[in-house]
């Protein structure tokens, strides 16, 4: 685990959150108003496995990048920063983010890839009172059955997914799956396939294959001999990067199959290179080069890390600033104060406009589908995709009322 300390010189909705502020009674600055006098956030995920590229270190520097925007304080308390690798298995995040709490007052958890170790640290948020911000786990049943009033869903989730990527190619099938064999992977197969046979598309079925695989080859075959034409990729990270590199091995469009990658990252297409990814659709919850405050933030990312910041990395900057912020405006870190104000401000800054937390916890926002280039149309490095539409925060995520979250019964769609 590291350590940084920033020191100075650096409808329903609306009234659900009103009634939150209303109900946390305002605190003064002072020494009480900050939990030992230090603002600490633990940014926990994959920092040398399958997902490091896509959350990693660049989650941490993104977090960074969020702390010094506030001068490396809060009410003259410093902003410390920790980071801890949970190596993609939930015993090892259990353990780290309950020492964090128990033993070093860590006061939000923040990141957090690998949606079964996610739902554990839920589960800990839960009874510890601690605010879980989910930037790259991506289980929807996260704000589903597994909800909790401490968990704030921020960038993406396996349903948005299933809309953006899923839903336009149900007819490009029939569909199966080659699917990670865990709580996200699961989640991701789940919903692309309501998704396909929602809109008439046909799934023939899958195969499963244990996280951190490196040899694709007796999957792809079982896909080829299935009779479909669209393989729906339920991975994430190193796994996506190696079945696509190894689809285009055994030359899987040749013989007219057409694959699916249902959650890539700008770092994936860099690993796989434009020759081989080339005309492959993939939703975004951020892209670096969307816009002039996309660009010029993702370019001082770039200074730091050396590469253009994943949706996830993006996404922990946004979950932390709003964080922060919150906790600048109720004047206190406590939990309560800050999720009541989290929940009742719009989230407006480069990663999201006019972004807003549901009761479910889920942060609704646009999504952005995209086409990876063909090697002529890049015109410069990393400039890997194009858009081709966006999808409204309110079409991109599941309905408030078909989760199943304990927390929004008798709530109306939203």
């Amino acid at each position: 685990m590291r350590g940084y300390m920033f020191m100075a010189n650096f409808g329903v909705r609306a009234a659900v959150a009103a009634a939150l502020v209303a109900a946390v009674p305002a605190m003064a600055a002072g020494d009480d108003a900050i939990s030992d006098g230090v603002i600490k956030i633990g940014v926990l995920n994959d920092m040398s496995g399958i997902y490091a590229d896509m959350a990693g270190r660049g989650s941490v520097i993104a977090a960074e990048m969020a702390a010094e925007e506030f001068g490396g304080a809060i009410l003259g308390k410093p902003i410390v920063i920790v980071s801890g690798d949970h190596q993609n298995k939930p015993d090892i995040g259990v353990t780290l983010v309950n020492r964090w709490i128990d033993e070093e007052q860590v006061d939000v958890i923040a990141d957090i890839p690998t949606s079964s170790v996610l739902l554990a640290v839920q589960e800990i948020g839960r009874q510890k009172n601690r605010l879980v911000l989910a930037s790259t786990g991506g289980s929807s049943d996260f704000t589903g059955q597994a909800c909790a009033p401490t968990g704030i869903h921020w960038t993406y989730d396996t349903y948005g997914l299933a809309v953006g990527t899923g839903l336009p190619l149900a007819d490009q099938g029939p569909w199966y799956f080659l699917t990670a064999d865990y709580a996200f992977g699961h989640a991701l197969e789940r919903d692309t396939k309501a998704a396909v046979e929602a809109a008439g598309g046909k799934v023939l079925g899958g195969v499963r294959h244990p996280q951190g695989t490196s040899d694709f080859s007796s999957f792809l075959l079982q896909a080829q001999g299935s009779g479909a034409r669209m393989i729906g990729l339920a991975n994430a990270g190193a796994d996506s990067v190696n079945a696509i590199k190894q689809a285009a091995e055994f030359g899987l469009a040749a013989s007219g199959l057409r694959l699916a990658g249902l959650y890539l990252h700008i770092t994936d297409i860099h690993a796989i290179g434009l020759e081989t990814a080339q005309g492959l659709i993939m939703t975004q919850a951020f892209y670096w080069d969307l816009n002039d405050e996309t660009r010029a933030w993702s370019e001082r990312f770039f200074a730091r890390h050396g590469a253009m910041p994943t949706m996830g990395q993006a996404g922990t900057y946004s979950a932390v600033r709003h964080y922060l912020q919150a906790v600048t405006d109720a004047g206190t870190d406590a939990t309560d104060a800050v999720n009541a104000q989290m929940r009742a401000t719009p989230v407006n800054d480069m990663f999201a406009k006019n972004g807003h937390i549901r009761p479910d916890g889920r942060m609704v926002h646009d999504l952005y589908v995209l086409e990876v280039k063909a090697p002529g149309e890049s015109t410069r490095p990393w400039d890997y995709l194009k858009l081709i539409r966006t999808v409204p925060g309110d079409q991109a995520f599941r309905p408030l009322d078909q989760g199943g979250c304990p927390l929004v019964t008798g709530v109306t769609a939203g």
